[in-house]
């Protein structure tokens, strides 16, 4: 717990009014939940959810070399993101241990947004700060310019184009544009952290609440309902997506993490951490490392980060994250475990649940994956 007052957003008097639980999360005061999480949940997957993410991290990078400055400090290519498109990418150190994954949207022939996690968002920021010099770029922090509203969830589609003219149907999964909702200026952008199709809307904080109103307004025929961090991350969890600080970190390069494909190395010029990053895709190809796969309890009892993955008597991986899956309606994890163990249907594996080893089965990831 931080000895600081949590940072509260735009938003943090109208959760209250609805009767929020609130949690300290990344040293914000965030809704956890408004009443049921498994209903939350479930309304994400049949109608629709409405998120506050404004803890996210936006900083952005602007300038003639924006675009150098960006793929000399992250790992992706991202001089070749197109204006309006978006990209999923992570920011490493020398040593290619992950500092956090980002989205990168490209506003503008020389203009970025890079959103970085709430409990990064400051490291990010610096290391950014740091790697631009000699380039002609600007890394400025965005954070208090923008709230974040989300939709996620089959119906969102329906409920924001009915405050909106702007091309929902012509938005691309991980693109955005700007446009106006409800009256309110707002970058309309399609990623998500669900497994949902669903909308993020980046607004100035003093129409967050005119926002959050309209928009529940827009959703009360169609199943909308408010949803905090805590269906969010069981939804994120069926859909196999990883979140920093349980299947990322420092300690983790992104082939150990089973995401090397983030790594662009046929980009020109030379990144933060590259050679490193090479070494560690040349170990994985000679020597697989653990591998995250997904886990699916036969009995009841839940697994948590940290848990032990057990075969034949001995501990083979480590759970980093467990939850009950409403959607599956058994007790789902994550876990990196060693290769000999990590083909879908292996038999003898368990999580050691205080000291008892109980029964899972391996499954690919996502747990979940949407109808197109």
């Amino acid at each position: 717990m931080s000895s600081t007052e949590p940072r509260r957003t735009a938003l943090d008097a109208l959760h209250r009014s609805l009767g929020a639980t609130m949690t300290d999360f990344a040293g914000w005061d965030m809704p956890l939940r408004y009443g049921s999480e498994r209903d939350e949940h479930n309304a994400v997957r049949t109608k629709a959810g409405l998120f506050d993410l404004s803890h996210m991290g936006e900083i952005a990078v602007t300038g003639p070399a924006a675009a150098a400055l960006l793929d000399h400090a992250l790992v992706g290519n991202i001089g070749g993101v197109k204006p309006g498109r978006a990209r999923y990418t992570m920011i490493c150190r020398e040593d290619g241990g992950i500092l956090d994954d980002l989205i990168v949207y490209r506003l503008g022939e020389s203009e970025y947004m890079v959103v970085a996690n709430a409990s990064n968002a400051q490291t990010v920021l610096d290391a950014l700060v740091e790697r631009s010099a000699g380039f002609d770029a600007e890394v400025r922090d965005d954070r208090d310019a923008y709230a974040l509203l989300a939709v996620q969830g089959p119906e969102s589609q329906g409920i924001l184009a009915s405050l909106t003219d702007a091309d929902l149907g012509g938005l691309k999964y991980y693109a955005g544009l700007p446009g106006t909702v409800a009256g309110v200026p707002a970058l309309i952008a399609r990623t998500g952290y669900t497994g949902e199709d669903g909308f993020e809307l980046f607004v100035e904080p003093e129409h967050a609440v005119e926002l959050w109103q309209a928009l529940t307004k827009a959703g009360e025929g169609a199943g909308l309902v408010p949803c905090g961090l805590s269906c969010r991350d069981t939804l994120r969890l069926e859909a196999g997506m990883p979140l920093y600080g349980n299947e990322l970190s420092t300690s983790l390069t992104p082939f150990d993490a089973g995401f090397g494909r983030v790594v662009k190395f046929e980009k020109e010029g030379d990144f933060v951490g590259r050679a490193a990053l090479a070494e560690a895709a040349e170990r994985a190809a000679a020597e697989p490392p653990r591998v995250l796969v997904g886990l699916v309890a036969e009995g009841r009892r839940v697994p948590r980060a940290g848990y032990a993955v057990v075969a034949g008597g001995e501990v083979i991986g480590e759970v980093t994250s467990g939850a009950p899956s409403p959607t599956l309606g058994k007790p789902i994890a994550m876990a990196y475990v060693d290769p000999a163990h990590a083909a879908p249907g292996t038999e003898g594996v368990g999580v050691d649940i205080r000291g008892s080893h109980e029964p899972y089965e391996v499954v690919a990831l996502p747990f979940y994956k949407r109808e197109k």
